[in-house]
C-alpha cells in the first residue's frame, strides 16, 4: 500500500508533455529518424500503429508501438537502431526554458508533484532522463488516465488546495468538475493540443491561462497567497 506523504497546504500538480517538456519536438525528431531508417511509407505505418495502440490502451506508448511495428518484418537492423534511439534520446535538451527553476520555486511555496499519464516504462524514463524527476524530488505519479485517478492522487498527497497545470484544457475541465473549488486549473498554451484548443467550448474554462511554463512562477505566488487568505 502506498504511504501518503505529509500534508501540504498547496500541491502543484504538473503535467509533463508539452507542459514541462517539448514533446512535439521529440515526435518530430522521431519522425525524421523513422524516415531515415525505413522510408516515409514505413514511418507513416509506425504512426498508424501508434494511433491504434493509443486508442486501445488510452495513452501514448512509443515503445509498444515499435513492438507492434516490428511484427511482420523483424529482421531489419533499423529496428535495433530505433530502440536505442528512443532510449538514448536527450530529453534533457527538450525541457522548456525556466521549467526546472519554476519547479524549484514551486517547492518553496508548497509541493511540486508530477501528475502524468502514459506507459509505465518509457514515460518514467523520459521524466528521469530530462532531469524533471530530480527537480520534483522523486514526487511522480503516472496513471493511465490521470483525470480518473484523483482519489489516489489525494490519498498520496493530501493538501488543503491543489493547482493543476496542463496543456490540455479538456483534462483541466474534467478535474475541475471532480474537485471543484479545491482545485485551481492553469492552462499553459504550449504544444499542438493547446494550439488547437477551443476554450469557448470547454466548461468549466481554465481558471488561469499562461503562455509559457516560466509564467507560472509569478502566478503561483499569487495563488498561494489567495489560499492563505481564504483559510485565515
Amino acid at each position: 500500500m502506498t504511504q501518503a506523504v505529509n500534508a501540504s497546504s498547496t500541491v502543484f500538480l504538473l503535467d509533463v508533455d508539452n507542459t514541462l517538456l517539448d514533446n512535439d519536438r521529440f515526435a518530430s525528431d522521431l519522425r525524421a529518424h523513422l524516415v531515415q531508417q525505413f522510408g516515409q511509407e514505413e514511418c507513416d505505418r509506425y504512426w498508424s500503429v501508434y494511433e491504434q495502440l493509443r486508442d486501445t490502451v488510452g495513452y501514448a506508448d512509443y515503445l509498444g508501438a515499435l513492438q507492434h511495428f516490428r511484427r511482420d518484418q523483424d529482421a531489419r537492423p533499423g529496428l535495433l537502431a530505433t530502440s536505442a534511439w528512443l532510449l538514448d534520446y536527450p530529453f534533457e535538451e527538450q525541457v522548456f526554458p525556466h521549467a526546472l527553476s519554476t519547479i524549484e520555486a514551486l517547492n518553496t511555496l508548497g509541493r511540486a508533484v508530477i501528475l502524468s499519464d502514459g506507459d509505465i516504462v518509457f514515460q518514467p524514463h523520459k521524466i528521469d532522463r530530462s532531469g524533471i524527476y530530480g527537480a520534483v524530488r522523486g514526487e511522480v505519479l503516472i496513471f493511465v488516465h490521470k483525470e480518473l485517478s484523483l482519489d489516489a492522487m489525494q490519498a498520496r498527497y493530501p493538501a488543503q488546495h491543489y493547482v493543476m497545470v496542463d496543456d490540455k484544457p479538456n483534462l483541466l475541465a474534467a478535474m475541475k468538475r471532480s474537485l471543484g473549488d479545491k482545485l485551481t486549473t492553469v492552462f499553459v498554451r504550449q504544444g499542438h493540443y493547446a494550439a488547437k484548443a477551443d476554450l469557448a467550448s470547454i466548461h468549466p474554462a481554465p481558471d488561469h491561462t499562461i503562455d509559457t511554463i516560466g509564467d507560472l512562477k509569478a502566478l503561483a505566488a499569487t495563488l498561494v497567497s489567495g489560499v492563505a487568505v481564504s483559510s485565515a
